[in-house]
């Protein structure tokens, strides 16, 4: 049997490794996983439904016995590798680059076409 605060306490540190990883904070793991969104892979949210169904089961007396201990461990296990592996400054900085590869793109296309509107033109 799982005791109910130890696998709320340990929800509530994969609620904050998760907030640390992605800058925000939120109340519980469903909706912390609501806001991390596509950035995780859908491994690592299937673990994490399994982990929103035990604590909801956990709290039920009945219910409680039926939950899985070994695949509790699994999901905590899986969730918090694949958080442990997000690095938030690597994210910012690919961010940043993206950001900048769009805007020169972008520039570069208007070049283009103030070019071919100026030879069109018989500016050039």
């Amino acid at each position: 049997m799982i005791d109910p605060n130890e696998l709320h306490r340990r929800i509530d540190d994969l609620t904050q490794l998760a907030g640390e990883k992605f800058g925000f904070k939120a109340k519980s793991l469903a909706r912390a996983m609501k806001k991390i969104g596509r950035r995780l892979p859908p491994r690592a949210h299937k673990q994490a439904a399994i982990l929103i169904e035990a604590e909801d089961r956990a709290g039920h007396p009945k219910l409680s016995r039926m939950l899985d201990a070994q695949a509790i461990d699994r999901a905590f296990g899986t969730l918090e590798a694949a958080l442990k592996q997000i690095d938030p400054a690597d994210r910012r900085k690919g961010m940043v680059l993206s950001t900048l590869g769009m805007v020169s793109f972008n520039l570069i296309v208007v070049f283009v076409i103030v070019m071919a509107v100026l030879l069109w033109r018989g500016l050039l």
